[in-house]
């Protein structure tokens, strides 16, 4: 009697009833294998709950599958991160040259610039292609003065054959440049903790950083663009040709792979179900 009023209760703070209790005259014969019965179907229980717990806790966890894709598409991203970092770091953006024979000497100026600084280069007009009419290209050999702008500084444009820069549009494209860095850090960030934490939530904010960063990269280049024209309008005593360099190139490319990176992040950020409905819809 004492028995069959003991209750239990589980880890969830359910009440269980136990297993009958053996009666006297079966204690000899199958009380003890009911009891245990009873006992591990008790146990049994208990470790289901925690199984489905377990199961809940772990439900939006990303399989193997979904980790190697998204480690190739952090891959991709990662490419244009180091495309990004080359081309902002380093000022072979664009060429300027007056004609070799414009000054009449044996030597002729040469320059090019990016972001953050101008050199100017004083090349042997021995040295040039004969079919080429200006001076250059920058990669020939001579002596170089590299000096960094002044527009965060001070506030002076910069002045290059008599041309003056645009402060407003040199200094934005700069400026969009480092924005862009701020957002590939924290899209990276996002994928470090989805990977480490195995949530595919973290893609969605990975997706916004990188796809805002590529379209600043590209923004800040077409600013840049802007700026060159700019500066060649600005005075036309000292003609000038100017061609656009590998550092430009790079950001470009690097602008048109973030943006590509960020929309695979999406689309691996989409719940399964989405894939399902659409695969049915084109069938």
């Amino acid at each position: 009697m004492m028995w069959s009023t003991f209750l239990v209760t589980d880890e969830e703070g359910r009440t269980v009833a136990p297993a009958a209790a053996p009666t006297v005259g079966a204690a000899g014969g199958g009380g003890g294998p009911q009891a245990m019965g009873g006992l591990a179907g008790l146990m049994s229980g208990r470790s289901t709950f925690g199984g489905n717990k377990r199961r809940r806790t772990t439900a939006h966890a990303m399989t193997e599958a979904q980790e190697g894709k998204i480690k190739l598409a952090f891959f991709v991203a990662i490419v244009g991160v180091i495309l990004t970092v080359l081309g902002v770091g380093t000022e072979f953006w664009v060429e300027l040259a007056p004609p070799k024979s414009f000054y009449g000497n044996q030597t002729c100026p040469a320059m090019y610039y990016g972001l953050w600084k101008g050199c100017t280069k004083t090349l042997w007009v021995a040295d040039i292609d004969p079919d080429r009419e200006s001076c250059g290209p920058a990669e020939l050999h001579g002596e170089s003065n590299c000096t960094f702008f002044k527009y965060f500084t001070t506030g002076e444009s910069a002045v290059m054959f008599q041309k003056t820069t645009h402060k407003n549009l040199s200094m934005a494209s700069a400026l969009l440049s480092l924005m862009s860095l701020a957002l590939m850090v924290m899209g990276a960030i996002c994928i470090s903790m989805a990977l480490s934490k195995e949530m595919v939530f973290f893609l969605k904010p990975a997706s916004v950083c990188f796809i805002l960063s590529g379209v600043l990269v590209l923004l800040c280049l077409l600013l840049f663009q802007q700026s060159v024209h700019w500066l060649l309008a600005s005075d036309h005593s000292v003609p000038l040709h100017h061609n656009f360099s590998w550092s430009l190139s790079c950001v470009g490319c690097a602008g048109a792979i973030l943006i590509v990176g960020g929309i695979l992040f999406l689309l691996l950020a989409l719940p399964q179900s989405t894939w399902q409905r659409c695969r049915h819809g084109a069938s």
